[in-house]
C-alpha cells in the first residue's frame, strides 16, 4: 500500500479541522444517508394505459396506488395514456423532465414502452414495468401476475364447462401488441391443446382490446362456424362482446364462454349463467406490490423481486414480483366482494340482488 507522507497527513487534518469550523452549523457533518441528513425521498410516476381495455385501471389500480403512495409520505403523479402511445411518450417526459425518480408504464406495445425506459435510463430515473413486460424494454423491475398461468386458468375452466364430449373451440385473443395476450392465449393452448377431443375452429386477435371490434370479429367467426361449442375469451370485455352475438343468435348460456378481471359485468354473466368463468387479478394486490417497490426505489433503497422474468426477444432475465391470479366461478363469485375486487352495492343491483344472495353474498 502506498504511503501518504506526514506533512500530507498534518495537512489534510488542518484542512479537515477548518472546514469543521467553518461548517459547523450545517447539521452534523454526516453523509446524506445518515441521521443526520437523510436523502431526500424521490418522486414516483405512473402511467396507466386507457379506460377502454378494461375499467379496473381507474376503478381500482389508481386509487389503491394513490392511497399507498399517501400512506407511505411519497410524491406521486399518476395519469392514463387514454390509449395514445403518443400520448404516454409526452407524459413520461413531462414526468422525468418534472422530477420523477421512479416510473412505472403499463405499456401499449413494446415498441414505444422501450423508448420511454431507454429515455428514462438516460435521465438516472428507475423504471417499473407494471402488468405488462416491455420486450427488448429496459426496465429494472417488472411487477404483474403470472399470465401464463391466467391462461392456464382460462383454458381449465373452459375444459371444465365443457366436459370431455367433442367440441369446436374459438379463440378471442387480446390486442397482439400486449405481450401479456400472448401469455394468456399460450397457456390457454397448453391445456386445451392436449385434449383430443376439442377442435380449434377460429382464432383472432383483437386490436387494442377493443370490444367493438370483438363483437364483429366473433360474429364473423359464428357465422363461418355456427357449431362453435365453447369460446376461449382473454378478459371479460371481449366476453362480454361474444355473449352479445351468442344472445342474437339465441345461444347464450349454451355455448360456455371464459373471461378475466372478474368486472362487474363478467361477474354479472356469471351469475346469469352466460358465462362460464373468469380469473380475478387482485388489483388491490398488485398496486400493492407496484407501490412497495416503487417506494423502496424512491427512497433510494435496493428493490426486491421474487423471481425473474425472460424477455422473449431481447433474452434478459428481468427481475420480477409475480403474483398469483385466481379462477372464479359461479361458487365462488363472493370471493371477490370479500376481496374488494368490485362491492355488493355495484354488483347486486336490480334483478341481480337475489343472484348475490344465493351466490352467498351478504
Amino acid at each position: 500500500m502506498k504511503r501518504i507522507p506526514m506533512l500530507a497527513v498534518s495537512s489534510l487534518a488542518i484542512m479537515a479541522l477548518s472546514l469543521t469550523a467553518c461548517g459547523g452549523d450545517s447539521g452534523g457533518g454526516g453523509d446524506a444517508g445518515s441521521d443526520g441528513g437523510s436523502a431526500e425521498t424521490g418522486k414516483v410516476g405512473v402511467i396507466l394505459p386507457d379506460t377502454q381495455s378494461s375499467v379496473r385501471w381507474e376503478s381500482a389500480d389508481r386509487p389503491a396506488l394513490e392511497k399507498a403512495f399517501k400512506d407511505a409520505g411519497v410524491e406521486a403523479d399518476i395519469q392514463n395514456a387514454q390509449g395514445s402511445a403518443s400520448q404516454m411518450q409526452t407524459i413520461a417526459d413531462q414526468m422525468i423532465t418534472n422530477g420523477v425518480t421512479v416510473l412505472a408504464i403499463v405499456n401499449l406495445d413494446s415498441e414505444s414502452g422501450a423508448a420511454i425506459e431507454k429515455k428514462a435510463a438516460t435521465e438516472g430515473v428507475k423504471t417499473i414495468d407494471y402488468d405488462r413486460l416491455t420486450l427488448n424494454g429496459s426496465a429494472d423491475y417488472y411487477v404483474s401476475f403470472d399470465n401464463t398461468k391466467v391462461g392456464e386458468l382460462q383454458g381449465a375452466g373452459l375444459q371444465k364447462c365443457l366436459g370431455d364430449k367433442a367440441a369446436n373451440i374459438a379463440y378471442l385473443n387480446g390486442s397482439p401488441t400486449d405481450n401479456n395476450a400472448t401469455l394468456f392465449s399460450a397457456g390457454a393452448h397448453s391445456v386445451l391443446d392436449k385434449v383430443t377431443e376439442y377442435k380449434q375452429v377460429a382464432e383472432q386477435a383483437v386490436p387494442d382490446w377493443d370490444n367493438e371490434q370483438a363483437a364483429t370479429i366473433f360474429e364473423q367467426m359464428y357465422t363461418s362456424n355456427p357449431d362453435i361449442n365453447g369460446v376461449l375469451a382473454a378478459n371479460d370485455g371481449l366476453g362480454n362482446a361474444v355473449i352479445s352475438i351468442l344472445k342474437k343468435n339465441g345461444a347464450a348460456g349454451e355455448v360456455p364462454v371464459t373471461g378475466q378481471d372478474a368486472t362487474v359485468q363478467g361477474l354479472q354473466n356469471i351469475m346469469d349463467g352466460t358465462q362460464c368463468m373468469t380469473v380475478y387479478k387482485s388489483a388491490k394486490d398488485e398496486a400493492a406490490a407496484l407501490s412497495e417497490l416503487a417506494i423502496s426505489l424512491a427512497k433510494g433503497e435496493e428493490g426486491s423481486a421474487t423471481g425473474t422474468t425472460k424477455d422473449s426477444e431481447s433474452g434478459r432475465d428481468v427481475p420480477s414480483v409475480l403474483l398469483d391470479p385466481v379462477s372464479i366461478t359461479s361458487d365462488n363469485v363472493a370471493d371477490v366482494v370479500s376481496d374488494g375486487g368490485v362491492t355488493k352495492e355495484e354488483l347486486c343491483t336490480g334483478d341481480y340482488a337475489q343472484k348475490c344472495t344465493d351466490a352467498g353474498i351478504s
